[in-house]
Parts: C-alpha cells; structure tokens; sequence
C-alpha cells in the first residue's frame, strides 16, 4: 500500500463501489475470460492474440484504450450471439475458479471486507459482462454487480448490447440511479478505482480511493488528496516480464492451431 494510503472510513448510510480489472483483479478481467474460452477451444487464435496485446498495453502503461476496449466488446459479443445464456454463466463459472480466483489482489480485498464487517453495501461495477460480474461477486461474498449487458432474447444471445458499455460515464450514471433507488447517500459512499476513465464515479461520492493508479488517476488524487492504495510489487519487473507473457500467449495459440492441424490430417 502506497504511503498516503487510508483505511476506508465509512460515514453513514451509504455503499462502496469497486471496479474490477486492475483494481479488485490484477489484468483485464474479459482477457482472463478469453483465455478460458480459448483453452476450451471456443475463441480462435486471432481473437486471443488481439485479447492479449490489449492485455500488454493495459499492465504496461496502465491505462485502458479505446480501440481495445471496443474490440474485446465486439470480440465478446460477436461469440456469445446464438449461444444460451446458462451456458455461458456455467462457462464463466469454470473460467472464474480456474483462470480469475488467484489473481484477485489480497490489498484490495482486505478493502472490501472492511466495509463488508462495517455492514455496508459492496458493489462491483465493471464493463465487465455482467454475467461474470455477478459470478465474482458470488465468489466473494458481495452485495451486488453492474455489468455490460448483452440482449438475449428468449435465453438467447443476439450479439447486440442491452445499453451502453458499462464504462466511464455510464458508471455514474448506473450508480447514481442505484443509488437513488436504495436511497442511499453518495456523500457518504466509498468508490474505488485504477483509471482516470472512472473519474465521473469517483468524483460522485463522498470518499473516492485510487488503486494501482494510472498516472492521471494518481496525479488527480494527490492533488484532491485522495487515498492512493497501490499494490502493486516490482512494476518495473513487471514491465519486463509482460512481453514474455505475450510471447506465451503467441506460443499457446501457435501450439492450439498445431494441435487442430494435426486433428484436421488425422481426420482425412
């Protein structure tokens, strides 16, 4: 935790709001999820090398682009059209428990439990598919998840969004009108982030935290004299280290397309 760091300190009738990737998760959630479909043979080659360069350009630089951004959505939703929406939240199960449970950070959690032993709400709220969103949520035992909704009509996937994209902006907006209906104070509500992107929620209550902040986030906190929390170890290192996790990720799909290769002679 960074030195201006602070406990959270709740002060009345209100809720706390976590982000998830790179602030309750280390990396990007729907990269993880990529990964998982691709293991399963769900996700082709291209799309998990487009997942992961957008994965390496996040750890990096820790600031979260548009363009990827806008591919991981397309990516997403061009899989799920057609397929049944329990299938894909049994898909997101597995994926959770084998890809996404160890790379919960510890920091960050101790966070959420206290507000949780305080008796305060704890929402996620994510550009994360909500589907997936409300499976962490499970897992740790939270309140409740904002997510990116995808429309399904009759249990169904039809490929388009139901809304927005649950980022920037749309996050305040989400929360403020959460808010409203639990009749909840957001003077006295808590939200945490990494991105300057969420500056329009954390701006919106009363006890905004920075966490593993990218450089705007961190220079705006310190000048509103925000709590900063970071906990992240080595980042040099890690800078480092994330092109051998790409070449990794090339060399998995190389041997994914080598084994259906050889499925595909075997075959003839």
């Amino acid at each position: 935790m960074s030195h201006d760091a602070v406990s959270p300190k709740p002060v009345g009738p209100g809720a706390a709001f976590f982000d998830v990737d790179n602030t309750l998760m280390r990396g990007a959630s729907i990269y993880h999820f990529a990964r998982g479909l691709a293991s399963r043979d769900l996700f082709t080659t291209r799309d998990l090398m487009r997942f992961a360069w957008g994965q390496t350009v996040f750890r990096v630089t820790g600031s979260e682009q548009p363009e990827h951004i806008n591919a991981a959505r397309e990516a997403a939703l061009a899989f799920v059209a057609g397929h049944g929406v329990e299938d894909l939240v049994t898909l997101c199960e597995e994926i959770y428990d084998d890809t996404m449970a160890d790379r919960i950070w510890e920091g960050t959690r101790a966070l959420v439990q206290e507000h949780l032993d305080a008796g305060r709400p704890v929402w996620l709220v994510t550009a994360t598919p909500v589907e997936l969103a409300q499976i962490i949520r499970r897992r740790l035992g939270l309140t409740g998840a904002l997510g990116t909704e995808a429309e399904c009509v009759d249990g169904v996937y039809t490929g388009r969004l139901n809304g927005d994209l649950m980022h920037g902006p749309a996050k305040a907006v989400a929360v403020r009108a959460l808010a409203d209906k639990e009749g909840w104070d957001l003077a006295a509500c808590s939200a945490y982030s990494d991105s300057s992107n969420d500056l329009p929620l954390l701006s919106l209550v009363g006890d905004p935290h920075a966490v593993n902040p990218d450089g705007d986030l961190r220079r705006y906190a310190r000048t509103h004299e925000w709590p900063v929390h970071d906990f992240r170890k080595h980042r040099a290192a890690l800078k480092v280290a994330v092109p051998a996790a790409v070449a990794g990720a090339v060399a998995g799909a190389v041997a994914v397309r080598a084994v259906r290769h050889r499925r595909a002679l075997s075959l003839r």
